[in-house]
C-alpha cells in the first residue's frame, strides 16, 4: 500500500458499494432532521436507500437552487441541521453559497488527492488558492497538512512576494491553479529568480490541457488534476496512472441525464450527482452542473474506484427560443413519453430571422405517426412547434448536449 492513501483505496469495488450504502440510511436520517431535507425526503421508507436503484428514487438537488435556497432560509437554506457555531470555519463563494468547515481533520477529503499526486509527510507546499472568505485555500491546505506537509499560505497574485516565499522555504509541492503556476514559471525565469525547488503539482479550479501538463513535465514538475468543489471538496482526482480521475472515498456519484435524476449507463456523458455521507453536513443529490462519463474497469495505479473522464462541460444548457427558454427537462420529459427513442437532441437554428427547433431523435423503428406523436409531445412540453428528424441508434454524440444552440448572428 506504499502508493496508496490506505487500504479502502484497493479494496474490492463490491465491498465498497456495501459498506457506502450500508451507512447512507443513517445519514439520510441525520439529513432529515433539518427541515429543508425533512421536506423533502417526507414518506420515504429512509432504511429501504441501500442502492444505487433507491437512491435514484430520492430527489435530485440542483447547486444552481442553492442561492435562492440559502437566502429564503439563512445561512444554509435549511439544509443543515446543526448551528453555525458548530463548525470550524464558515465561507462563502459566489452566488452568493455559504459553505461550512466541519471541525475535524482533512474535512474535505482532500488528503486522498494530494498523496496521489506525490506529496508526502515533510513537504513544504506552496498554497496559491485563496483563503480570503472563499475555502479553496483551506480545503488544499487541510489536506496537506492531514499528511504531515507544512503549507505557506500564499494564496493568489502577487508574484515578487511569491518568488521570495520560494526561495526561502524551498517548498516542492503547489497547490493552485494551472494557470498561476505558469504565470510563476514564466515570471521566474524572465526574472533570474529561483523556482527549482518544485517538483509536484495538485492543480485544479481551471482546464488542465494535456499540452500544459507536458510543458510542466518538461520543467520538472509532474503536475496531477483534481476534480472539487467549493461544497463538497475533493470529488475525483488524478493518479500517476493518468488514465481518468478516481472517485474519492466516503461519497457516492453518479452520472444522470441533463435535466433529470436518472443514471445514465457506463459510459453514457451525463451530469454528476454527489451525495456526501458527512453526518454533520450531509448533502443528498447535489446536482453540480458539470458533464461527465464513467469509465469502465479499474486504473492501472491500483486503486480500484469508480472512474471519470474529468469536467466534459456544463449541464445547464437552458436556451430561449421565440422569446421563451427551453430547458433540458423539458427535452428530458419528451424521453419519458417517448421510451422507445434513444438519445434525443433539440437543435435550435434561425432561418432567416426567425428561430427553429429540430428534434433529432435516435429510433430504431421511425415512421411518420411517430414523428406526429413526438412532434406533438415536443409542442405540449416545450410550447413550441418543432421539426422530427430522426437518426439511427447511436448516431447522435455522446457528449451530454441535450439542447444545441446552432444559431448564428452576424
Amino acid at each position: 500500500m506504499a502508493d496508496h492513501y490506505d487500504a479502502l483505496e484497493a479494496r474490492a469495488p463490491i465491498e465498497r458499494e456495501s459498506a457506502l450504502f450500508a451507512g447512507l440510511p443513517e445519514v439520510l436520517r441525520q439529513a432529515a432532521r433539518s427541515p429543508a431535507y425533512a421536506e423533502r425526503l417526507q414518506g420515504m421508507d429512509l432504511a429501504s436507500i441501500t442502492s444505487r436503484e433507491a437512491l435514484a428514487s430520492l430527489p435530485v438537488l440542483r447547486k444552481a437552487e442553492l442561492p435562492a435556497l440559502q437566502k429564503s432560509a439563512l445561512p444554509f437554506g435549511g439544509l443543515v441541521a446543526d448551528a453555525p457555531g458548530s463548525f470550524g470555519r464558515l465561507f462563502t463563494s459566489p452566488g452568493p453559497i455559504f459553505e461550512p468547515e466541519s471541525a475535524v481533520a482533512n474535512p474535505w477529503r482532500s488528503a486522498r488527492g494530494l498523496f496521489a499526486a506525490g506529496f508526502r509527510g515533510g513537504d513544504v507546499v506552496l498554497n496559491t488558492f485563496s483563503y480570503h472568505l472563499t475555502p479553496g485555500g483551506f480545503i488544499m491546505d487541510s489536506g496537506a497538512r492531514a499528511l504531515g506537509c507544512a503549507v505557506i499560505p500564499a494564496g493568489p497574485g502577487n508574484t515578487e512576494q511569491q518568488f521570495e516565499l520560494i526561495e526561502a522555504y524551498r517548498p516542492v509541492a503547489y497547490c493552485g491553479t494551472p494557470d498561476f503556476l505558469k504565470i510563476l514559471l514564466d515570471g521566474a525565469a524572465a526574472s533570474g529568480r529561483d523556482v527549482s525547488s518544485i517538483r509536484r503539482a495538485l492543480v485544479s479550479g481551471a482546464a488542465f490541457p494535456k499540452s500544459l501538463q507536458e510543458e510542466f513535465s518538461a520543467r520538472g514538475i509532474e503536475a496531477y488534476q483534481a476534480y472539487a468543489t467549493a461544497d463538497l471538496g475533493f470529488i475525483a482526482y488524478e493518479t500517476a496512472a493518468r488514465d481518468g480521475l478516481v472517485v474519492n472515498e466516503d461519497i457516492i456519484v453518479e452520472i444522470v441525464r441533463p435535466g433529470t435524476g436518472d443514471p445514465v449507463p457506463d459510459g453514457e456523458v451525463g451530469e454528476i450527482v454527489v451525495t456526501t455521507l458527512d453526518r454533520h453536513h450531509p448533502f443528498i443529490r447535489l446536482a453540480l452542473g458539470d458533464l461527465t462519463a464513467a469509465m469502465a474497469g479499474v486504473s492501472r495505479c491500483g486503486r480500484t474506484n469508480m472512474r471519470i473522464k474529468g469536467w466534459m462541460g456544463r449541464a445547464d444548457q437552458a436556451t430561449k427560443v421565440k422569446g421563451m427558454f427551453v430547458r433540458p427537462e423539458q427535452v428530458a420529459e419528451i424521453g419519458r413519453r417517448h421510451p422507445e427513442l434513444g438519445r434525443l437532441r433539440l437543435i435550435v437554428t434561425r432561418e432567416g430571422e426567425i428561430d427553429v427547433m429540430t428534434l433529432a431523435a435516435e429510433s430504431s423503428a421511425p415512421s411518420d405517426d411517430l414523428a406526429a406523436a413526438v412532434g406533438a409531445t415536443l409542442q405540449s412540453a416545450t410550447k413550441l412547434k418543432g421539426a422530427v428528424r430522426f437518426a439511427s441508434p447511436g448516431s447522435l454524440p455522446n457528449d451530454g448536449k441535450v439542447i444545441a444552440d446552432e444559431r448564428k448572428y452576424d
